[in-house]
Formats: C-alpha cells, sequence, structure tokens
C-alpha cells in the first residue's frame, strides 16, 4: 500500500492510502485459497470448490474484509514506523466515493499526533508536605458531636409547652370522612417536631401542646400521596398527648462508646484520634498535589493537541455553567460556549494529564484487577440492590472502565512522583491547614 503524507502542521497529520486493484485482488485470492480446504458445496467434494465458485459466492464479503484488514494493517505499520501515537482515534474516510470493483482504494486519514513529552527531572522537585496531629481539643470536639448526633429526650417540667425541636409521644387515630383508615392509628408514638417525617402541616399545629392534653390536627393528603384512596382527601388526626421531651445531648461515657463500636470511652477517644489524623491527612495530600503539579506545570512547555484542549475546554464550561445553575438538572440548555479562562484552565489540565500519563508510561505505573475492583465496588454502593447490574454495565463499557482507571492510575503516578522529590515535613495546627485547604478553591 502507498501512503503519502498530505498534511503536517504542528501536531496535524493527514495521510492518503492507495491500496491498487491489484494488490486487493491479491488479497481477496489469498483468503479465498485459505478458507478452500475446508468449503463443502454441493455437487463438491470438501476442499475441491472451484476458486471461481468461491468467489462469486463470497467474493463480495472476503473483498470488505481484505480492504479492512489492508488499511488497519497500513495504520499499524505506520505506527509503528514513525513512532507517532494519535491523540484520538483516527479519522479514516473513502476519498473515491464512487469506487467499484477493480478501481484502486484510496483511503484518507488524518489525526493530531500526541506530542512529545520533554524530561523532567523529579528529583529537583521541592516539596513541603503539611503534617497536623489531632489535639486533645479536637477530639473533645468531635466527641461532643457524636454526643449531640446519639442525642436522647427527657421529659420537660410538666405543663411545658412543646417546641421545634422537642419530642412528643402521642397516641392519634386519623380518620377520613369520620371513619378511621388503615395505618392511620399509633399509641406511644415517639415524633420530632420539625423532622418533616409526617404529612406537611401535621406538624407544626403540634407545636404548643402539652402532656395529657387532646389535640385534633387537620391536614390534606398529597396529590400525589403512595396510598392512592387517600391521596388529595382531608384527615383528622385525634391526639392524645402523653409526654412532651426535650433534646439532651448524650452522656459522654463508656455506654456512648459501646454505641460506636469501642470497647470504653479511651477507646472511642483513641477511633476519633485516628480518623481525625486521617482526614487531616488526605486534606494535606490535596495540598501536597496542587504544589506538586504547579511545580510540574511550571517545568514543562510543549505543543498542546488542539481537539483535547477544546473537548476540555467545553466540559470545563460546561460544569461551571451547572454549578451556577443547579435547578436546571438536564441538558437541554443553549450551548455554552468556553471562555479565555476556560480555554486557559483546559491547556493546564490537558498539559498535566498527558506529563502525568507519559511518566507513568515511562515508569511501567499500572493498575491492578484488584484496584479496579475495588472502585467498581465503592462505586456500586451508590446504587443498593442494583450492584449486580452495576457491575455488567462496567464490565460491557469501556469508557466507564477508563473513567475508574483515570484517577487510580493518577494518583499511583503522584506516588510515584513524590518518592522521588525532596519532600520537607512541616507541622501545622488544624486552622492552618484548613487556610491552605480554603485557598486550594480561590486558586
Amino acid at each position: 500500500m502507498q501512503v503519502t503524507e498530505t498534511l503536517n502542521e504542528g501536531l496535524k497529520r493527514g495521510y492518503k492510502l492507495v491500496l491498487s486493484a491489484a494488490e486487493l485482488d491479491e488479497k481477496v485470492v489469498g483468503k479465498l485459497k485459505e478458507a478452500q480446504p475446508e468449503v463443502e458445496m454441493k455437487g463438491f467434494r470438501k476442499g475441491k470448490v472451484p476458486l471461481a465458485l468461491l468467489r462469486k459466492q463470497f467474493g463480495g464479503r472476503v473483498l470488505g474484509e481484505a480492504m479492512q484488514e489492508a488499511v488497519d494493517g497500513a495504520m499499524s505499520q505506520h505506527f509503528e514506523d514513525s513512532g507517532e501515537r494519535p491523540a484520538a482515534e483516527p479519522d479514516v474516510k473513502m476519498a473515491n466515493q464512487d469506487w467499484k470493483e477493480g478501481d484502486d482504494v484510496e483511503v484518507e486519514m488524518s489525526y493530531e499526533a500526541l506530542p512529545e513529552i520533554p524530561e523532567v527531572d523529579l528529583k529537583s522537585v521541592k516539596l513541603e508536605r503539611l503534617v497536623t496531629k489531632a489535639d486533645d481539643a479536637a477530639v473533645e470536639e468531635a466527641l461532643n458531636n457524636l454526643a449531640e448526633s446519639a442525642q436522647d429526650f427527657k421529659d420537660r417540667k410538666k405543663g411545658t409547652k412543646a417546641k421545634d425541636g422537642d419530642q412528643v409521644v402521642m397516641d392519634f387515630v386519623g380518620k377520613v370522612d369520620g371513619e378511621a383508615f388503615e395505618g392511620g392509628s399509633a399509641e406511644d408514638y415517639p415524633l420530632v417536631l420539625g423532622s418533616n417525617s409526617f404529612i406537611p402541616g401535621f406538624e407544626e399545629q403540634l407545636v404548643g401542646v402539652k402532656a395529657e392534653e387532646e389535640k385534633a390536627v387537620t391536614v390534606s393528603f398529597p396529590e400525589d400521596y403512595q396510598a392512592e384512596q387517600l391521596a388529595g382527601k382531608e384527615a383528622v388526626f385525634d391526639c392524645t398527648i402523653k409526654a412532651v421531651k426535650a433534646p439532651a445531648a448524650a452522656e459522654i461515657n463508656d455506654e456512648l462508646a459501646t454505641k460506636f463500636g469501642a470497647e470504653d470511652l479511651d477507646g472511642l477517644k483513641g477511633q476519633i484520634r485516628e480518623r481525625l489524623e486521617e482526614e487531616y491527612a488526605g486534606a494535606a495530600r490535596a495540598v501536597l498535589k496542587r504544589s506538586l503539579l504547579d511545580d510540574l506545570d511550571g517545568k514543562v512547555s510543549f505543543d498542546l493537541p488542539p481537539s483535547m484542549v477544546a473537548a476540555e475546554a467545553k466540559q470545563i464550561a460546561h460544569q461551571i455553567w451547572h454549578e451556577e445553575n443547579p435547578e436546571v438538572e438536564g441538558h437541554d440548555h443553549p450551548e455554552i460556549e468556553a471562555t479565555d479562562e476556560h480555554n486557559k484552565l483546559a491547556e493546564r489540565r490537558v498539559r498535566l494529564g498527558l506529563l502525568l500519563a507519559e511518566l507513568g508510561r515511562k515508569a511501567e505505573v499500572d493498575v491492578t484487577d484488584a484496584e479496579m475492583t475495588q472502585a467498581v465496588m465503592q462505586q456500586a454502593r451508590q446504587y443498593p440492590g442494583h450492584e449486580r447490574e452495576f457491575f455488567e454495565f462496567v464490565q460491557n463499557n469501556p469508557q466507564m472502565r477508563q473513567q475508574l482507571r483515570a484517577p487510580i492510575f493518577e494518583e499511583k503516578v503522584i506516588d510515584y512522583v513524590v518518592e522521588l522529590a525532596s519532600v520537607t515535613d512541616k507541622e501545622i495546627s488544624k486552622d492552618d491547614l484548613e487556610k491552605a485547604v480554603e485557598a486550594l478553591d480561590q486558586d
């Protein structure tokens, strides 16, 4: 096959591939001869069907296969010989659309090549790793928050009116058109006012009730209520208030600790300290990663594939637009144009993405099957009851697998670079760490 370069501007490449009619015919004959020994046809013994008859019977299909194989082979050979790697799937199309059997096959191929990535002396990268310890004050603060989350309710003084946030213990009977309905009654039911766990308008009418008081609450079921026989209907709930209780944080003791899986209070404090320091370490890594990427971005400069930058800028613009317009859930909105700011950010992301990919390729960084399985399992937890369907979806969707693989690969490359870089630890307070993290969002 004859290959002629037609475009070489920056990273843009274009080629014309010509497969002569004689070459194509030779490939077709070769494929037919290869299949001939296994072909059976009425009137002929197995393997004795004449080539001319095979060509008449199967020539059209074999012709298409031979043409595709020739083009694919020429493309593979081109990339092997040139050493180039396309930034995306090459655009391949027939140049002579009016082609007929007996004509040469003319194919046009175009693509954007990945740029040559310059070498980076990773040992010259200097980083500062923030280290924050969980002090006693932070542990106590987290412990108090746990106690509040495990709050109990204690009886208010007799005659005290219920307030929003209080727990009202009551018996109630719900009636529609004077008749009690199924599922509308309960005894000793604990309802926290303001929890919105009952029909809209119900809890508000109980604000101000007292123990031993009877209260008729009138509400209307929503039109889309799940029980069709009640949807849209007015109901009256006869409520007998048995107790009004105020929220109270749980006592901080060994009993609280056992509720959270610890043996005793000291064990719970130890768990809290470990969890806090894991959170601090995660935040510190985010700061370290940004610092590393900033350093690498300043060390390299190379041409970027325009289509990759344009696609990234469009995605950034789309994402930011939805963040600014959260009420729009779908994608039925006007076309969003990328700005200079979006393009600048896209250039940084593409440049760093290509650099990290090259560093990982040279270092033979790999994402293991176990790491992929763990990533899929984490994502599957977002779809309780449909985990199997999600696993099958990922298995049959290469793009989804790549989306899950990419962040794992990136983090492993970051680890590789950090190991080679010059890193010094700096111990700082929790407040200073929070400021460092907040600064990331402001950049």
